[in-house]
């Protein structure tokens, strides 16, 4: 009679994790939170959601649940519950009460006083991967859908972790998947499955890595190539020649702009007349905040304060009369803010640039020389959203940093 006592008490102590658990997602859902942080410290449990790139605090579970919200988490991931020394990834797929599903993609990692579970929401709605929701100008949109629509050349997404690069390689993509069209990717991990591409997950542990993938995918006949992120010598080298015998390869780098892609990937060792040749065009994006339209108050902002700060279109130049807000908050939003769009530095590599690349230009001289191209900075960018009352200032200038 044991066992069924055991059994009795175990789904005594699991409904309550159940239930909270459950409620996470469902405010998770209604906030369009893209992440769930669970982390425990010595004396509290806290759980953490980011909305719109910022983390907000919720109501924690009693702190004796840690451990089982741990496990529960990890069995719907199908992780090894036993293990707990080591981090862990894995995905999986909830409901809500509105029939609708959210799939996550879970990540643990073994701290001091337990397990942090870090719980990604992934994006499923594929009509949203269009260049336009993203927020690309008219300018941008129409030099990246040049870029793309060429039979080989290198394309390259950069920004730091979570401005959007996956979102905006999703949606070049999605342009491209055609029955004529042989695509591969290889990410780690896949965030949205499309349909009609063939995409690999890397899994370092048994040797499929980026390069490997890569290498693989040479020998399959394709049209289109998107590597998930060129995080090393070998995967550039491999990424750059495949750009040069036919292919269209999309891939992503951590640099500040668009001209540090070249700089980053010239201290990788790759060669500059390689670079010259492969690079199509580079796009350099973050992600701001939307002002919420119930609660944003009008503020002034002086032509002189605009030019200093790094604008670079005249006021009178404008085909739009500017006007500025601030963020004010209102219950329907949060403090002010409502949704995230994006910024971009978009660069078609020009034949001035390609020369510049080969005599080893500096960052600075290939700064000037794109915007001497008509390319916008992401600093110029984020001024122009608060212009026309996508974003507040103060928003713009936090987001675009030392850019001008």
């Amino acid at each position: 009679m044991e066992r069924p006592t055991s059994e009795t008490q175990r789904t005594a102590v699991d409904a309550p994790v159940v239930h909270y658990l459950q409620q996470a997602w469902e405010m998770a859902s209604q906030l369009r939170a893209s992440d769930l942080h669970f982390e425990p410290f010595e004396n509290f449990y806290r759980v953490r959601l980011r909305v719109d790139g910022v983390l907000q605090e919720i109501a924690p579970p009693p702190y004796e649940f840690k451990d089982q919200i741990a496990s529960r988490i990890k069995v719907l991931a199908k992780l090894d519950i036993a293990e707990k020394r080591l981090p862990q990834d894995g995905r999986m797929t909830v409901g809500l009460r509105n029939l609708q599903r959210l799939n996550l993609r879970v990540s643990t990692l073994p701290t001091l006083y337990g397990e942090k579970l870090v719980v990604r929401v992934l994006a499923t709605d594929i009509t949203q991967l269009h260049l336009d929701h993203l927020g690309y100008g008219p300018q941008e949109k129409q030099r990246m859908l040049e870029a793309i629509h060429k039979t080989q050349g290198l394309i390259l997404v950069t920004g730091p972790t979570g401005s959007g690069k996956s979102q905006s390689l999703y949606a070049c993509l999605h342009l491209l998947n055609r029955p004529e069209i042989n695509i591969a990717t290889v990410e780690d991990p896949a965030e949205i499955q499309l349909s009609g591409v063939n995409q690999v997950n890397v899994k370092e542990q048994i040797g499929l890595n980026f390069s490997s993938s890569l290498k693989a995918f040479l020998r399959q006949d394709p049209d289109v190539l998107m590597v998930g992120e060129i995080r090393d010598p070998e995967t550039a080298d491999i990424a750059i020649k495949a750009s040069q015998t036919g292919h269209l390869v999309l891939s992503t780098l951590h640099t500040n702009d668009a001209p540090g892609a070249i700089v980053r990937l010239r201290n990788m060792g790759v060669a500059a007349y390689n670079l010259a040749a492969s690079i199509s065009l580079i796009s350099a994006q973050r992600l701001i905040r939307r002002l919420c339209l119930h609660c944003r108050q009008p503020m002034h902002v002086s032509h002189q304060a605009l030019i200093e700060l790094g604008f670079q279109t005249p006021l009178q130049d404008l085909s739009f009369e500017p006007v500025f807000y601030r963020a004010q908050g209102c219950p329907q939003c949060h403090k002010g803010y409502w949704g995230r769009i994006g910024l971009f530095e978009v660069m078609p590599m020009s034949a001035s640039l390609r020369q510049l690349v080969l005599t080893d230009a500096s960052h600075t001289q290939l700064s000037t020389q794109a915007q001497k191209e008509g390319v916008h900075s992401l600093r110029h960018a984020g001024l122009m959203q608060a212009a026309t009352g996508i974003t507040s200032m103060a928003e713009a200038l936090s987001q675009t940093e030392c850019m001008t």
